[in-house]
């Protein structure tokens, strides 16, 4: 399903002659060092790769580019425990083509550090905004303070950056966020995301895009989460007799 007209991101370029070297981090990155420009014509976008490809720089940095906080928020968001992002955020260039209705970056890593901000707005007398986000998200475990924050705060006509999420889910609960995604997909709003969940990147309005492999677009039964899941299903015992013997 390609919903042109929903779309709030359409293009992401880099600024390459801006760059001095690609020889320090993080342009060294071949996905970084290799990137041009990307168009996005779908509403969920999906970023696969192995670990230390780049996913998670990129996503922050496209998150940062938006205005987001590193940790995780709204714009409105203020606050750093430990600033480590990278410089790549100041070379992105974001083609936004619609006014999302509010914008949100969640991330798995530091979802603690956004819980904790949450309280201290209660504390500072912020309640109907901690309200608004379902409250107090520390009383929950990590996988339901996740979903009850999308349940809470995510609205139509949307933008909503994710690195991650499968992390503190469950299968089932990765099936809940699913659905909740194409609830949000039908009302407008938009998503890319960072993952190496065989259940999300399964949704059948998304684009599947390997960074192991400069951004191609990929179908999701030739991905390596697919291949690499069924392989071990298919016989666990001959695979942990590879893997051990």
């Amino acid at each position: 399903m390609h919903i042109e007209n929903d779309l709030i991101v359409k293009k992401i370029s880099l600024k390459r002659e801006q760059i001095d070297s690609f020889e320090k981090y993080p342009f060294n990155i071949d996905v970084v060092k290799n990137f041009k420009e990307l168009t996005i014509d779908t509403q969920v976008t999906f970023f696969t790769g192995e670990n230390g490809v780049g996913k998670s720089t990129f996503i922050e940095a496209i998150a940062v580019a938006l205005g987001l906080p590193a940790e995780g928020g709204t714009e409105n968001f203020r606050y750093e425990t430990k600033n480590t992002t990278s410089e790549l955020s100041k070379y992105l260039n974001i083609g936004t083509y619609k006014k999302a209705k509010t914008k949100f970056f969640l991330r798995a890593e530091s979802f603690y550090n956004f819980s904790t901000e949450m309280e201290r707005l209660a504390e500072d007398n912020y309640r109907s905004l901690y309200n608004s986000y379902g409250g107090n998200l520390h009383k929950c475990s990590h996988g339901e303070s996740f979903l009850k924050l999308v349940q809470n705060r995510f609205t139509d006509h949307g933008l909503y950056v994710l690195d991650e999420p499968e992390a503190a889910l469950s299968p089932q609960r990765q099936l809940t966020l699913l659905c909740l995604i194409d609830e949000l997909v039908k009302e407008g709003s938009q998503f890319i995301i960072a993952t190496h969940s065989l259940i999300l990147i399964s949704y059948r309005n998304g684009k599947i895009l390997d960074l192991n492999n400069n951004f191609k677009e990929i179908d999701y039964k030739d991905t390596e989460i697919y291949s690499t899941y069924k392989m071990y299903l298919d016989d666990p015992e001959a695979m942990q007799h590879r893997l051990f013997d």
